[in-house]
């Protein structure tokens, strides 16, 4: 995640607390640094800066240990004898008014972690060594598996009811980055335990794979079984909006998910071509990668909600369950990522199927704009939103001078057109909301329905309030509050220009 001298000012200003912990280090870690890592991972999560006294007094560290003790840190970090699980997690170093300091993002983990073999929690006055408390050991245990669903223990599962050709098949993955992972030379149970998607049940003590575990690596048939709602819905829909021009309904594991997901958009969107440096980077890869491991990921496994990612003219929209930590269209700058699967995202990134938290959604926000023209937009609520604008085949995506050389893609057409769009691509849904927005000022859901005698509120969103949302041809009226039983929609300038071109 990337912070401010402004945001640390801010978090230094409120003072230590429940999740904020401040650490005096000129050149080399407090040994306590890895308990109050244990204790925000089992906890809510935190913020950790290196630098700063308890007093909030900014000391600063000395920079040329600066880079060491990143390396320490993540080392650290990744050994079992040390944190148990091991984590994953990123340092940044900031300089504000003249010190180098360390900030650290830790998320909540699904999973109870051990320092040097010792449970720490967290409260107000800090780091809890809670290890010979049963009681509160027993109490978070629950509370984790209550509040992450993929942690559920199926006893009657065990690794001989799952795939072992897909066991197999993570193994060569892992093994195309790492000869030396330690999955290679694990047996399948190993492999379960290390990944921790098997697991005791903390009530009973019966050890079984869990949630995660199934939906990774069990056969079709007990996926459903476990999860009936479980689908990702693929549609493509230009031409023949009122039904799709394709479809792919996807119902096995995550990772063959990933797989179909990604070759559905390889198959219908266009990949130009796009100069990174000297090399080339495909920019639709890039960010569908980030969107494809985000809806199998970051769903909640437990709703009947399936996934859907939807291609439209001019926009890529992709729906799924969502546990919310908040309400409304994220702001990038501010973001903090949270882990709603923090197994499974694990599992997903040694496969390299996903990167570190925050930096997929760093290079979604990077080029996405440089690929469609335009911010992704992501909405928080009970369901998880991303709006992606994406060209369309032949489009001229010209080199600016901000960015890098983009060129158009060669397949297919062969021949772009002859004039490049200089307009957002809207489809007739689109085209009819903006002329009735512009006819009769401000409207809500309930006037528009009835303006166009739809009944389906959900069609009504898909095919006409977002994609115009998603490229800024209409607004909120109560921006602040999205969800407001008093919201409208207001035509913006830009809509409005629009259809003095179209005109």
């Amino acid at each position: 995640m990337d912070v401010s001298k402004n945001q640390i000012l801010t978090l230094i200003s409120k003072g230590e607390g429940i999740d904020l912990e401040f650490k005096t280090c000129r050149n080399q870690l407090n040994r306590d640094v890895y308990d109050t890592v244990c204790a925000f991972l089992n906890r809510h999560g935190g913020t950790i800066l290196l630098g700063v006294s308890d007093s909030g007094d900014i000391q600063g560290i000395d920079p040329a240990a600066c880079v060491q003790l990143k390396k320490n840190f993540v080392t650290a970090i990744n050994n079992p004898q040390k944190i148990t699980p091991p984590t994953y997690l990123s340092v940044n170093d900031i300089k504000v008014d003249g010190k180098h300091l360390l900030y650290i993002f830790v998320p909540e983990s699904s999973q109870v972690h051990r320092c040097n073999g010792r449970i720490f929690d967290r409260n107000e006055d800090g780091d809890l060594d809670i290890t010979d408390h049963t009681t509160q050991v027993a109490s978070l245990y629950q509370r984790k598996q209550a509040t992450y669903t993929e942690n559920k223990v199926f006893p009657r599962i065990q690794v001989k009811d799952l795939r072992p050709e897909l066991i197999e098949k993570c193994r060569r993955y892992v093994r195309i980055n790492a000869d030396n992972h330690p999955w290679v030379d694990m047996d399948d149970l190993q492999l379960l335990k290390s990944a921790q998607i098997y697991l005791s049940d903390p009530e009973t003590g019966a050890y079984g794979v869990t949630l995660a575990g199934v939906m990774l690596l069990a056969p079709d048939s007990l996926i459903l079984q476990v999860c009936p709602a479980h689908r990702t819905d693929l549609i493509l829909r230009k031409v023949n909006v009122d039904r799709y021009d394709d479809r792919d309904l996807v119902r096995t594991n995550l990772i063959d998910s990933y797989d179909r997901i990604m070759a559905f958009i390889q198959k219908h969107l266009p990949d130009p071509f796009y100069l990174e440096g000297i090399e080339r980077r495909s920019l639709r890869d890039a960010i569908f990668r980030e969107v494809a491991s985000n809806i199998l990921i970051h769903r909640e496994f437990m709703s009947g909600i399936p996934a859907r990612l939807i291609i439209e003219y001019g926009q890529v929209t992709t729906y799924n369950a969502n546990r919310p930590h908040g309400f409304g269209v994220l702001n990038p700058e501010t973001f903090a990522p949270y882990p709603k699967n923090p197994v499974i995202g694990a599992f997903f990134r040694e496969i390299d199927r996903a990167d570190e938290l925050g930096s997929g959604m760093r290079n979604l926000m990077k080029y996405g704009r440089k690929y469609g023209g335009a911010d992704p937009r992501l909405i928080e609520g009970d369901v998880f939103q991303m709006v992606i604008s994406v060209p369309e085949f032949g489009a001229d995506i010209s080199p600016k001078k901000d960015i890098d050389q983009v060129t158009p893609s060669l397949t297919p057409p062969v021949t772009p057109p002859v004039t490049p769009p200089v307009t957002p691509p809207v489809n007739a849904q689109v085209r009819r909301l903006l002329e009735l927005l512009e006819s009769k000022g401000s409207l809500g859901n309930a006037e528009i329905l009835d303006a166009f005698q739809l009944k389906d509120r959900r069609r009504l969103r898909e095919t006409y309030i977002t994609p115009a949302l998603g490229v800024g041809l209409i607004a909120y009226t109560i921006p602040d509050k999205p969800r407001s039983r008093n919201q409208k929609y207001r035509l913006t300038d830009k809509g409005r220009k629009l259809l003095e071109t179209i005109s």
